[in-house]
Formats: C-alpha cells, sequence, structure tokens
C-alpha cells in the first residue's frame, strides 16, 4: 500500500458507517473490466475496488499462468476429464441437486469424485438430462486436500485475506473451494459467509451472474421476511406475497467467459447460472475494508437469534450462552471466536511491525510473508480497522455478559497493544 492510498482509506473510515459502503446504483449496472496485469495495481484495486465496494471483473490475463488453466482444460476449452480423474479420481467430493429445493438450498451428498465424473460425462452424453437430476460439484476444498497440486496462485489483489489466515492458523476449516459443474446448473439467491468478500474465476466455461447491491435484498424478501429460493421466480411478481419487489432494482447482470475472475463486492446478494460445463475457483474473504460488515452481520444475526428464543430468557440461566451457541451453528462463529480472530490478525501485524521478517520467514507462503508483500502502511491500516471494530466488540453488551476470563490477551489489553504499535509505527 502506497502512502496516497494510506491516506485515502484513513479519509474514507473516519466518518465510516457499514450502511453506506457500496449501498448504491452502478451507472446503467456497468461493472468495470480490468484489462491489462501490467497496467492495474494493488493500491488501484485497494481505492476504487475495496473500499467503495464496487464490483468488477479481471480479464483472462490474471490467470493464464495457472496450473489449472493449463492442465485442467482440453484444447478446444472444455473440462479435461482425464486429466481430472488422474490427479484427484479417488477423492470424495460434495455434490449438490440443482432440481431439488431442500430448506431455501440445494440438499449435498457425498460421492466420490470419479463417479460425479462418470455421472457428469453421461449427462452430456445424453443431452443434459439425468434420472439424478443437475448435480454440481460445490464447496470442495481441494487447496486443503491436495496442497501440493499446482492449481493456482491467489492474486497479489486478494491477498489480504483474514478469514483464510486465522482458519488456517488454527488449522480447522477454510473458505477456498472449486466448483465444478454442467451446462445449467446454478446457485441459488444468497450473500457469502459473514458478509465477506468473494472472488470467483473461470478455469473453463461460461458464468452468468446476477448481482444485487447490498442493501437491495430488503424490497426482495416475502411479507414473513424472508429471501427468494429463486430470484427470476414469476411468483416474485405477486405483490401479495412480496409487497416491496416493484420497487428493486433491476440485477447486475455479468457474463463471466473462461479465464475471467468476478470480484463480488460485501453483502452483495447474487444468484448465479453455468452457461457451459464450468470449473471455476473461489474465494470468500474478509479484511480491514469489510470486517465491520462482518461485524455488523454477526450482531444481526445474535439478535435474530434472541428474537426466537426470547420467551426462554428468564427460565434459561444460561440464556445468553445458549443464544451464542445456536448463533455458532447457524454462522459458524460466535461473539468469543471473532474476538480470537480478531487476536491472530492484530498479532501477526504487530509481529511483523515490531520486529520485521527474517530471511526464512520471507522466503515462505505464510501470513507474515503476505503482509510484509503488502507494506507496513497496510498493516497499519489493517491495525486501525481492528482496533475500530475491537473497540465496538468490547463496549458490546451482549459480549460483556459471557465469561470472558478464558480470553488471552483481555480485550483492554490487546487493545492498549494495539494501540501503542500503531502509535510507533507512524513515528
Amino acid at each position: 500500500m502506497d502512502r496516497a492510498t494510506f491516506a485515502c482509506s484513513t479519509a474514507f473510515f473516519r466518518d465510516y458507517n457499514s450502511s453506506s459502503q457500496g449501498a448504491f446504483c452502478l451507472p446503467g449496472g456497468h461493472v468495470d473490466f480490468i484489462e491489462k496485469v501490467e497496467s492495474f495495481t494493488y493500491s488501484d484495486f485497494f481505492r476504487d475496488y475495496l473500499i467503495p465496494n464496487h464490483p468488477c471483473i479481471f480479464s483472462a490475463k490474471f490467470t493464464e499462468d495457472w496450473g489449472s488453466r493449463k492442465n485442467w482444460v482440453t484444447w478446444d476449452g472444455k473440462p479435461n476429464f482425464d486429466h481430472l480423474l488422474q490427479k484427484f479420481g479417488e477423492a470424495v467430493v460434495p455434490v449438490a441437486n440443482c432440481d431439488v429445493k431442500e430448506y431455501n438450498s440445494n440438499p449435498k451428498e457425498q460421492l466420490p469424485f470419479k463417479e460425479y465424473i462418470k455421472y457428469w460425462k453421461e449427462y452430456i452424453k445424453n443431452d443434459y438430462r439425468s434420472s439424478r437430476g443437475c448435480l454440481y460439484l460445490k464447496d470442495w476444498h481441494l487447496s486443503r486436500a491436495f496442497p501440493e497440486q499446482d492449481v493456482y496462485t491467489t492474486p497479489v489483489y486478494f491477498s489480504s485475506d483474514w478469514l483464510n489466515e486465522y482458519w488456517d492458523a488454527i488449522a480447522v476449516d477454510d473458505y477456498r473451494f472449486v466448483y465444478m459443474g454442467p451446462k445449467g446448473s446454478w446457485t441459488p439467491f444468497h450473500a457469502d459467509v459473514f458478509r465477506s468478500y468473494s472472488w470467483s474465476a473461470n478455469i473453463c466455461g461460461r458464468k452468468k451472474w446476477l448481482l444485487y447491491p447490498a442493501g437491495q435484498e430488503e424490497y426482495l424478501k416475502d411479507r414473513h421476511g424472508n429471501l427468494p429460493f429463486d430470484v427470476t421466480a414469476p411468483s416474485l411478481q405477486d405483490r401479495g406475497v412480496y409487497p416491496r419487489y416493484n420497487q428493486s432494482q433491476p440485477p447486475v447482470e455479468i457474463v463471466q467467459e473462461a479465464g475471467e475472475i468476478v470480484f463480488i463486492p460485501s453483502g452483495w446478494h447474487h444468484q448465479v447460472y453455468n452457461l457451459e460445463d464450468t470449473i471455476s475457483i473461489n474465494h470468500n474473504w474478509v479484511n480491514g475494508c469489510n470486517v465491520a460488515i462482518m461485524w455488523c452481520f454477526l450482531q444481526d444475526e445474535l439478535a435474530a437469534v434472541q428474537r426466537e428464543i426470547n420467551e426462554w430468557k428468564d427460565p434459561m440461566d444460561d440464556w445468553h450462552l445458549q443464544c451464542q451457541l445456536i448463533m455458532k451453528s447457524c454462522t459458524g462463529i460466535d461473539y468469543k471466536e471473532f474476538y480470537n480472530f480478531l487476536k491472530v490478525i492484530a498479532e501477526n501485524r504487530i509481529s511483523v511491525l515490531e520486529n520485521g521478517l527474517d530471511d526464512e520467514a520471507s522466503a515462505k507462503n505464510t501470513p507474515k510473508a503476505a503482509i510484509s508483500t503488502l507494506g507496513m502502511l497496510h498493516a497499519v491500516f489493517d491495525l486501525k480497522r481492528t482496533v475500530k471494530v475491537l473497540t465496538s466488540l468490547s463496549a458490546n453488551e451482549d459480549f460483556k455478559k459471557l465469561d470472558l476470563t478464558s480470553l488471552s490477551p483481555p480485550p483492554e489489553a490487546l487493545l492498549h497493544h494495539l494501540k501503542a504499535a500503531i502509535d510507533t509505527a507512524l513515528l
């Protein structure tokens, strides 16, 4: 991060509130197309897309050196089933049935990868029909299962990735996925986990995206407050069921070609179709620009849980703890883990600012090496944003009702260390 971008980001977030970030219409639904790698810097992306929460498309030039672009695709742009079977045939993968609706999503099953590829080849041969329905391989943690494979390199624009930095540190999960599906497979209307950013790269095939800026989803809810499963369904025209649908804006529509990367802003709901047999790679990610959106989302989720079980508040001694447990089961995180998330991010940056990076660490693909690559000013920016959110978390009444004695260091001590590290770095 250069000094001009640091100054710009500091000014923007000085008067920031999460409801204003990205809550605007794109003129004519236009989405910028980034053509040239050599003329587009990290600071360009940070300033023009991350801070304003604005979508964009990267050309196929940004992925042309990836191993998956070279090896997973045949000469005519189709999935290279033989190569994929050779590398991953014995893996077990999650597969969704796009023809079945279950609890506002598609039900999933675990299948051997070789069985899924057999199905896919037969599905193509049978003119994209099958008694089993349209099956879509989704949310496969391929990078975690096969770390030795030369699949792709995360573009520098997406390298400030707090979600995967944290979950890698605790060795529990990650938010890096591979999707593979036939023409006609699709993903229903949704926003991404924790209202994170996402980036999605087509290795082969084409996708159509329908994007709704943050806040537009409110107009798409039915009279009970539920979001639609399919935002293109004719039933949305029924004002008795969807009373505010006529106030919504048309979606921003993107057709993504092979090799291109789509950047999806934080909190934007979307629906996605595979127009051809398609393979894609996707990351969900959070950083200093949208961590406040994540925090707002968690507060909203807890409030929803509290409303649902409010009748048990008086007779249940540990009601606040039970609310946290339910929220974690639904979202994947609770307030205490969110604190630990912020702590890991903060301590990694404090370490780099206070101790620098030794030669051995800089040569490895580690979070601290990534922090160093983005520059010391980026680390300071990250700490400033962490201070802002951690201050809000520490003052939150629901957080203060929890047993915080297990948190180390205590929130007030971590805040003190953060502020001291920022002051020292800016001397």
